[in-house]
């Protein structure tokens, strides 16, 4: 019996220290992506759960979205408190909603992630001025634009999450983060699916 909680808790630590470092590339605060040949074309494919389009024409966006097993407030709620965020992208957040306001992310021993709060529709959307890692400094400096989006299902069960990132500009260092954040900005779309499939994440407990 001991040893099998044992090993219960050394999976559930190494799982945690997955999602640490997951959620960090997610919000793009490690590493750097290798450079490329950048492609023209529309691109739609999945990647896990997560439905991603790389559009090129008629405006340069990434466009996300995955379904989460919960009720549109379930996920709001996830998205725009510091409390919601810490159940599943990280043990630090900052959360102020209002225009101008914090939300953010904090990992120990690397740079802040997400942005500034631009708008929101209570319950259905939130617009951040998104910061890119500290590997493309203009872009972080700069900002995209990102929009989350929520839409419930009938029923009220579960959530369509969408993610929109726009305002990229031309130039090498734009094109690099943009491929950069097409492969991270899944990754935390199936966080999100993930904490209410399994459940928040208990950080304390994981990091010990």
């Amino acid at each position: 019996m001991v040893n099998r909680e044992v090993r219960r808790l050394a999976r559930r630590r190494d799982r945690a220290w997955k999602w640490i470092s997951v959620a960090a590339m997610a919000l793009a605060v490690l590493g750097m992506v290798s450079g490329s040949t950048l492609a023209q074309e529309n691109q739609t494919s999945q990647v896990g759960p997560v439905k991603v389009t790389k559009e090129y024409k008629p405006e340069k966006s990434l466009k996300l979205e995955v379904e989460v097993p919960a009720s549109p407030d379930a996920v709001w709620a996830a998205f725009t408190t510091a409390q919601g965020l810490q159940t599943w992208l990280g043990p630090e957040a900052e959360v102020d909603m209002k225009p101008g306001g914090a939300w953010l992310v904090k990992f120990p021993g690397a740079s802040t992630g997400g942005g500034t709060v631009m708008e929101f529709v209570p319950g259905k959307s939130i617009t951040i001025a998104a910061m890119a890692p500290d590997a493309f400094p203009t872009v972080r400096r700069e900002r995209t634009k990102a929009v989350f989006e929520i839409e419930g299902s009938a029923d009220g069960k579960t959530s369509i999450v969408r993610l929109t990132q726009t305002g990229w500009k031309t130039g090498e260092e734009w094109d690099k983060a943009f491929e950069y954040l097409a492969k991270g900005n899944p990754m935390l779309l199936a966080m999100l699916r993930q904490r209410f499939t399994s459940g928040p994440m208990d950080w304390a407990a994981m990091m010990k």
